[in-house]
């Protein structure tokens, strides 16, 4: 059984977007309203921060575009730039990402739709937007807000193609992490750490090494990857089991046993076959420490009930007054979702796959 949601960034030059049809192709769709007549619709790909042409997009005369480039192994992340304003958008695997905008300030009107991290990309530009209206672009990489924020979202995915957007992001000539600055080096470090365990052949698993390491403290200690050890921890999720007795996930994640967080809705038609798969790992590893944290987001409390107090496991239920905090923290797109931390409880992997997670219990037991 195999969760559906999957967000991750690999690749670099070698993943050059072509319009041949030989092979499994991505696919760029939608529109650009407002182009001059001698406006460029210019495709770019990234090498390492050095953006370098593709192709040229030819919009119809009402705008609309349609592009096909070929898959080559490594999801990467292009740009569509019109004169000196860009609309980024990552590409997994065999998507469409549609994007509507409207020029000559295509940065500031567009919309990203057609993946989970094509949105959350979105989300991402359209929080940096919102920012620099309210303070200016100069403040952006200052404001506490956002960065906690963003920060919520690199929690959520550090190995994935959000979080690697985010630290490399630029505003103006300002990286908006800062690997001076020691709050936003552990960030950068939390990434680099999570491309190094979940993604180690990836191109940018080396660049995002030597960007913590460049910039860390002599004293800091590090493993035998020389990347410091996970730093994100948990963000705290305290609400009810079918008992009424109140749970913290922080206080788990503190009590030294490796947790499993899972997200999910016993009245989905999936929920039974996915959480017989976890009580098999549940099963093999609890009497070793291991712990289930799971949240259910189910509308019907009653029936929610009736499975909760069949299950081994921590089940506590987030209703509709509880509100989408958890979500937003966690940056839940879809369910189930599944979380993975250590006994130090630090965040080591959103498990995407129900078939991985033993394996990946194994590495923390």
């Amino acid at each position: 059984m195999k969760t559906i949601y999957r967000i991750a960034l690999l690749g670099m030059a070698a993943a050059v977007a072509s319009c041949s049809n030989n092979g499994p192709q991505w696919h760029l769709d939608g529109s650009i309203q407002g182009l001059g007549e001698n406006d460029n619709v210019i495709l770019e790909g990234n090498n390492q921060g050095y953006w370098y042409v593709i192709d040229t997009i030819h919009p119809s005369a009402d705008g609309s575009l349609r592009y096909a480039g070929d898959v080559h192994g490594y999801p990467d992340i292009f740009r569509l730039r019109v004169g000196e304003s860009s609309v980024y958008f990552p590409v997994d695997s065999l998507e469409t990402v549609t994007v509507t905008a409207t020029a000559p300030d295509i940065a500031a009107n567009h919309r990203l739709s057609g993946s989970p991290q094509a949105e959350n990309l979105n989300r991402v530009d359209s929080m940096l937007t919102a920012a620099a209206s309210r303070s200016g672009v100069k403040a952006i990489a200052g404001d506490e807000t956002l960065k906690r924020e963003l920060g919520n979202m690199i929690l959520a995915d550090p190995a994935g193609v959000v979080s690697y957007y985010i630290i490399s992001k630029r505003v103006g000539d300002t990286p908006l992490y800062n690997p001076a600055d020691k709050l936003d080096h552990r960030i950068i470090g939390a990434v680099a750490n999570a491309y190094n365990q979940q993604r180690p052949d990836d191109p940018r698993t080396k660049y995002l090494t030597q960007l913590f390491l460049n910039n860390r403290k002599p004293v800091q200690s590090t493993n035998d990857s020389g990347i410091q050890a996970q730093l994100i921890k948990a963000f705290e999720i305290d609400l009810y089991d079918h008992t009424g007795k109140r749970h913290s996930l922080l206080e788990l994640t503190e009590s030294g046993r490796p947790v499993i967080l899972s997200f999910t809705a016993y009245g989905a038609e999936w929920s039974p076959a996915f959480n017989v798969e976890l009580n098999k790992v549940y099963s093999k590893y609890h009497p070793q420490g291991l712990e289930i944290y799971q949240v259910a987001l189910d509308s019907d409390e009653y029936a929610w009930k009736q499975v909760a107090k069949n299950l081994p496991w921590i089940t506590v239920y987030n209703n509709v007054a509880d509100g989408g905090k958890v979500l937003r923290d966690y940056n839940v797109g879809q369910l189930p979702t599944t979380f993975l931390f250590n006994r130090n409880g630090e965040l080591v992997e959103r498990v995407l796959d129900i078939d991985a997670l033993d394996s990946a219990v194994a590495k923390v037991i």
